[in-house]
């Protein structure tokens, strides 16, 4: 990728750790571990949300390929599904039981937190990958796509796509029983693209249901829950169907759920001239369903990137006592999006799914 020349570069400047007993206690643990594992390198400890998401899949092989070249013995673990926090916080204490350097993570919920606490105070520098846990300083950094521009995106071009149709909105989100920032901020993020003023810009759904959006007029006939897969994906575009079955905007959480969504739409004889689906991910199997016209348009998100630079961070930490730096202006370090559809919008930036699929993953 283009960009990663420059990421990494930026990822090398970063500031060096100042607290002397900081520094000590993460050399403590990077001794600490077996002696296999200190002959052999620096312990880093992968724990992503589940195996059953390609997104995730690309990430551990990112970081296995990251770790070979940087020395790094990688543990790999994930959740049962998405959302399973007690599987995570189980890895993370075996990390610190291990005597790891560091952790890298994608946060299943808020009840991970005080486990990724626990490992701060052991010694353990901390990034969380993709998404950020809340509070956001709960870590010592987080690589991630920047969600928000990633919605942002999707709505700037299906407002631009509508051309002052009316729209008829379809959201489908990721939970409904817990709040995580990559789900609103992507659902938000999609609403502002669309023009359309949202009250509480970290809370899905207290919207007005009707009003303008920057073309024209808008209703939104709900949330639902997909679990960023795609049978509830289905489910949920069947629920909102039941409800008006008017349906033109599709918004998803991601590609799974938007897989689902379009199976629930053709089985009530929606054609792809009838409704616009766009969603966020990327992967591979989503651009080409953005070649095929399953999905009219993605934010392609770069999870390789996030888990080798992570891996890379930890290994240069140990090794020099420099830390990575936040991307300017952001409270994370922001490893790029990139908007993908084979129909552009004027004023919307963007690359057709032959641009996409040479830098997909999964």
């Amino acid at each position: 990728m283009n960009l990663m020349t420059s990421n990494r570069a930026s990822l090398r400047r970063g500031v060096a750790v100042t607290g002397v007993v900081a520094l000590g206690a993460l050399a403590l643990t990077a001794c600490g571990n077996s002696g296999d594992e200190a002959d052999n390198g620096v312990g880093v400890s992968l724990i992503v949300k589940t195996t059953t998401n390609p997104f995730f899949v690309a990430m551990q092989d990112g970081a296995e390929a990251a770790a070979a070249d940087n020395g790094v013995e990688l543990t790999m673990a994930a959740g049962k599904a998405d959302g399973d926090e007690e599987t995570q916080i189980q890895a993370i204490e075996n990390a610190i039981a291990r005597g790891d350097a560091g952790i890298l993570i994608t946060p299943n919920g808020p009840s991970v937190v005080d486990a990724i606490e626990r490992a701060r105070d052991a010694g353990l520098y901390v990034i969380a990958l993709d998404t950020p846990p809340d509070p956001a300083d709960a870590v010592d950094i987080t690589f991630a796509t920047d969600n928000r521009e990633a919605g942002t995106l999707i709505g700037q071009w299906t407002a631009a796509q509508l051309d002052g149709e009316q729209a008829t909105i379809a959201m489908l989100d990721l939970f409904d029983d817990k709040v995580v920032s990559v789900d609103y901020d992507r659902d938000q993020g999609f609403l502002e693209g669309m023009g359309i003023d949202v009250a509480d810009p970290a809370v899905n759904g207290d919207e007005a249901a009707t009003g303008s959006y920057s073309g024209g007029e808008y209703e939104i006939v709900g949330n639902e829950a997909s679990q960023g897969a795609e049978d509830a994906g289905r489910t949920a575009m069947e629920n909102l169907l039941t409800k008006n079955p008017d349906i033109n905007v599709v918004y998803t959480i991601n590609e799974p759920a938007a897989y689902g969504a379009f199976q629930a739409l053709e089985a009530a004889g929606k054609s792809a001239d009838d409704v616009l689906i766009v969603s966020v991910d990327g992967g591979c199997a989503g651009v080409d369903n953005v070649e095929s016209g399953t999905i009219d348009a993605t934010s392609q998100q770069y999870p390789v990137k996030m888990a080798e630079l992570g891996v890379e961070a930890i290994a240069e930490l140990v090794e020099t006592g420099t830390a990575p730096e936040t991307t300017e202006g952001l409270d994370f370090f922001n490893t790029g999006v990139a908007l993908v559809s084979d129909t552009p919008a004027d004023g919307v930036e963007s690359i057709d799914s032959a641009a996409a699929s040479e830098i997909c993953w999964g």
